[in-house]
């Protein structure tokens, strides 16, 4: 069960309001050296003249840094104390060379900066620099440049969630450019830390995309300052931010500055498209006619023509958006819609500003010779690499856009939009990016040196390079491996990491991923205007799989995932046969393949196929439309409460009558090894209703095995939040249902809980919750004399309670995978490595707490293939292989009331070139028994 309100900040990416879209307004004054801060203001004395000269002057000067830059010996950003360091025998992603150098080496830092990359002797600089050199033995691991976010709102709406520290969009007007999110910077936000463990180390944090346009945009390093300011963490901040005026005749810093243009600003404030791009076009008219006058006033100056020439034009409002009229300003743009790079494009051409990169831009790869028609330089694409389809703009997204742009010669970029996505993870980005066809070498640049360059930050970050800041990320395997994970970081040379806890990983993590190949797929979303036909086709005759290496199924015995078949000892691989959906035949197999469709595994593997559980998949085609989904169930406390001819107080809402078949993100969930899922009605409520388990690949509810189980479970929740009632209401309520239920429909489901006959799921974060549900597990047991199933899901605290969870005998659902403390009542997260040694789901495991792992969101379904291997990765290895695929396949169908996980998980997923918690392997069928055929994908 999902519960959103207004407030909350777990990922709901259509909502504009709150901290998942918060609003980042920075305005950087404009560059006048000599004049400083007053120069803004009403002045009671006139200037000088040669003060006006000096100013027209800067007028004229390019933003970017002093020619002599790199003579510096020391970082701006300097902590004194910090101790050199010298990293050797690391494997260096230096991103020199379009991305393609790869050096294995040393590197010396000190002060704040890269002193050297080569090969150093530890003997000969300890002369040099004594006791304080640390000497680190990367044992040829791979360094690469600090993770870069080009798209952040992290510190403007810190987590976890308080309204009382929520700066996010302002709702005072559509076009705000004088909005500054330094204004709002907080120091206390939690994501920084975990961000850093993630090895990002640089962001800018951006306003959010309420306004047309929302404000300025600061770049930060994300370390904690001795200062402990929110001005101390911004890299090269406007000379006026912080008075640091230098010589008139250098360069000025870049600012930066966010607009959005389509569906956001339009439903804040009720526009149209029309409306926004007037909007947009008075703004810069106005800015236009500033610019004209200064220009007019400083030709005149400049000539000598005082007389009569008064004060320099100027306004406090509109001067950032004079900025961006000289040049001086990277302007990054929320963009979606070919409609709306078209409405861009056109007004960048009208007043002559270049456009830094369009972020989102969901369509960007359907037209890149439009993109390409911008005004001044081509923009960049700051994308997504899977999230997509949450709201119309986002229906047409495709994860081959990423390689598509690529092949156009456009400057990729991967970002976060934290905390909409974790940007601890945005490596992850990266990663699926290169799993779906952008070159490795670009992959990477794509989180590090091309957001860098795209910043105007090229020159001292995004590259490991002498004179370049020392922000390094030593991992614990390639940086594409999934699951890549830091061992130390290094921002402005000072390690981040006190105790970094580190996961051996296989030698062959070591290694650039291999990929399956999407041609076929990217060719096709471009001849399909991004909707390719992503329906199965049946096999017409039985079909033989060759090659195969292992094949897994649920036991027997129900108790999980035994394996059917692996190579033998001379390394021959085996055969599988399946006729009608079963198979027949495994290991050496004999058959007239003349009359069978036969597919090459190539050393691939077949195993079940997973589960999906956590996001209303099956009742949403697009979150954001509420005319695509089977839309919420009636809250149960509210003031209204449920009409009577539903029941009242004795109504239960059942999911199997709202099921929608054949959603995009169902059937790109079915090819990437998902093939059933379990849903609960919607509710913001505490009763949630029935859930049902259901076919991803069935075409509606009347084909066979389309509904596997029409009632599975009894769903509610108990959740901290403004929007509910207190918390020991809702036990109340829980209460009361379960002892005493109310006559109705629903009371035959309660009675069906109390004698043990189907699980209560109940949606709980906060481990006080959780502690109490199990005490009234305990008191329903005493009073009814039966055990009753109990399954927790979300559970981000529920570690802290895990062997009262396995002595209790309480199941687990961690959703997300990877726990984020997106509200207070999650704040207590166990993050793992390199933060902490165990993960919540190696602590589960140590008491015998059954655990599976759940998404929050529908388009994430397709990825939970990655969610449990990447969980496996984080333990250690410390499982088999069946019982990670438990993790997301038997695991769920038990929590959740599978009556037969055979049953529950009727279908087997085949691979081709590796098994499914491989990076290197490609879904190419789904084997159904339930079904009665075999799906070629």
């Amino acid at each position: 069960m999902k519960r959103v309100s207004l407030g909350a900040a777990r990922p709901n990416r259509w909502r504009l309001l709150g901290p998942a879209t918060v609003l980042l307004c920075l305005l950087s004054y404009a560059y006048y050296p000599h004049l400083g801060p007053s120069n803004f203001s009403a002045r009671s004395q006139t200037p000088s003249r040669s003060s006006v000269v000096s100013r027209c002057h800067a007028l004229r000067l390019e933003a970017g840094p002093p020619e002599d830059f790199h003579d510096r010996t020391e970082s701006d950003r300097f902590e004194p104390g910090t101790k050199p360091h010298l990293i050797q025998n690391a494997k260096l992603w230096t991103g020199r060379h379009n991305g393609t150098e790869i050096f294995s080496g040393d590197i010396l830092i000190d002060k704040g900066l890269i002193k050297g990359v080569g090969h150093f002797g530890s003997a000969k600089l300890q002369k040099t620099y004594g006791s304080e050199l640390v000497v680190i033995d990367a044992k040829n691991a791979w360094v690469t440049p600090g993770i870069v976010d080009i798209h952040s709102h992290i510190a403007i709406g810190p987590s976890p969630s308080l309204d009382g520290a929520n700066d996010g969009n302002s709702l005072k007007g559509t076009i705000q450019p004088w909005l500054r999110s330094l204004d709002a910077l907080h120091t206390n936000d939690a994501a920084y830390a975990l961000s850093i463990a993630g090895g990002v180390t640089t962001a800018l944090i951006l306003p959010g995309s309420a306004n047309a346009i929302g404000g300025q945009a600061f770049v930060m390093k994300l370390r904690r300052t001795v200062e402990r300011s929110s001005t101390s963490m911004v890299l090269e901040p406007p000379y006026t931010v912080n008075s640091s005026f230098p010589d008139p005749t250098r360069p000025p810093r870049w600012r930066h500055m966010k607009h959005a243009c389509g569906e956001n600003p339009s439903r804040v404030y009720q526009n149209t498209r029309m409306d926004t791009i007037y909007a947009f076009r008075d703004a810069y008219n106005t800015a236009s006619q500033i610019k004209k006058q200064q220009d007019e006033y400083c030709s005149k100056a400049l000539a000598n023509e005082w007389e009569g020439l008064g004060d320099f034009p100027e306004n406090l409002q509109w001067e950032a958006l004079v900025d961006v009229l000289r040049g001086r300003v990277k302007v990054q743009i929320h963009c979606y819609e070919a409609v709306d790079f078209d409405g861009i494009v056109r007004l960048s051409n009208e007043f002559k500003f270049p456009v830094s990169a369009f972020h989102h831009a969901a369509e960007a790869y359907l037209v890149p010779d439009l993109i390409k028609k911008t005004w001044g330089p081509t923009p960049a694409l700051a994308i997504f690499a899977t999230n997509a389809r949450y709201k119309r703009e986002g229906y047409r997204a495709s994860e081959y856009a990423a390689r598509i742009l690529a092949d156009n010669n456009l400057t990729v970029i991967m970002k976060s939009d934290h905390p909409v996505m974790d940007s601890r993870y945005l490596l992850y980005e990266a990663q699926q990016a290169h799993f779906y066809g952008l070159p490795d070498n670009l992959a990477i640049a794509a989180v590090t040196k091309s957001p860098a360059e795209v910043m105007g930050m090229g020159h001292r970050i995004g590259e490991i390079k002498e004179g370049w800041d020392a922000d390094l990320v030593i991992w614990d395997s390639h940086p594409l491996a999934l699951g890549a994970t830091p061992v130390q970081v290094f921002i402005d040379g000072i390690p981040q990491l006190s105790n970094p806890h580190a996961v051996e990983k296989p030698a062959t993590f070591q290694q650039t991923p291999p990929v399956p190949n999407f041609d076929r797929e990217a060719q096709e979303v471009l001849e399909f205007d991004g909707l390719p036909p992503l329906e199965p086709t049946p096999a017409k005759s039985a079909v033989v799989f060759m090659n195969v290496k292992s094949v897994f199924a649920p036991s027997a015995s129900e108790s999980g995932i035994e394996q059917l078949f692996s190579v033998t000892n001379d390394g021959a691989l085996g055969t599988v046969v399946v006729e009608d959906g079963v198979i027949t035949c495994v290991g050496v197999c004999s058959m007239n393949l003349a009359e069978a469709t036969v597919v090459d595994l190539e050393a691939g593997s077949i195993s079940p196929g997973l589960v999906s559980f956590g996001s209303p998949l099956g009742l949403e085609h697009i979150q954001g439309e509420p005319s695509t989904f089977d839309g919420p169930v009636y809250d149960f406390l509210s003031p209204n409460g449920v009409p009577a001819i539903l029941g009242g107080d004795g109504a239960i809402i059942r999911a199997v009558d709202g099921l929608l078949f054949q959603t995009r993100d169902a059937l790109h969930a079915y090819r990437a090894g998902v093939t059933s899922a379990i849903v609960a009605p919607t509710s913001y409520g505490v009763l949630s209703g029935l859930g049902v388990a259901f076919s991803l690949g069935a075409a509606h509810k009347l084909q066979r095995g389309a509904v596997l189980q029409e009632v599975t479970a009894v769903h509610m929740a108990v959740l901290q939040s403004f929007s509910s009632p207190s918390v020991s209401t809702q036990i109340a309520l829980l209460r009361k249902v379960l002892l005493r239920p109310v006559d109705g429909p629903s009371k035959e489901w309660f009675e069906k809980v109390t004698n043990g006959e189907i699980p209560l799921v109940v949606e709980a974060h906060s481990a006080d919750i959780i502690a109490t549900l199990i005490l009234l597990k305990k008191e329903v047991e005493r009073a009814k004399g039966r055990t009753i199933q109990l399954t927790i899901t979300g559970a981000a605290e529920a570690h802290l309670l895990a062997r009262e969870l396995g002595e209790a005998g309480v199941g687990v659902i961690l959703n997300p995978a990877r726990s984020f403390p997106y509200q207070w009542e999650d704040r207590r997260i166990l993050p793992g490595p390199p933060l902490t040694a165990d993960t919540p789901i190696s602590t589960f495991l140590a008491h015998n707490v059954t655990v599976g792992v759940g998404v929050l969101e529908i388009w994430d379904a397709r990825n939970v293939r990655f969610d449990i291997a990447w969980a496996s990765y984080a333990v250690g290895g410390n499982m088999t292989e069946a019982e990670v695929l438990a993790l997301g396949s038997t695991n769920v169908a038990k929590l959740l009331g599978a009556k037969s996980a055979r049953k529950f998980t009727p279908d087997l997923v085949a691979t081709r070139g590796g098994d499914l918690l491989s990076f290197n392997s490609k879904v190419v069928g789904v084997i159904s028994a339930e079904r009665g055929l075999v799906d070629l994908l």
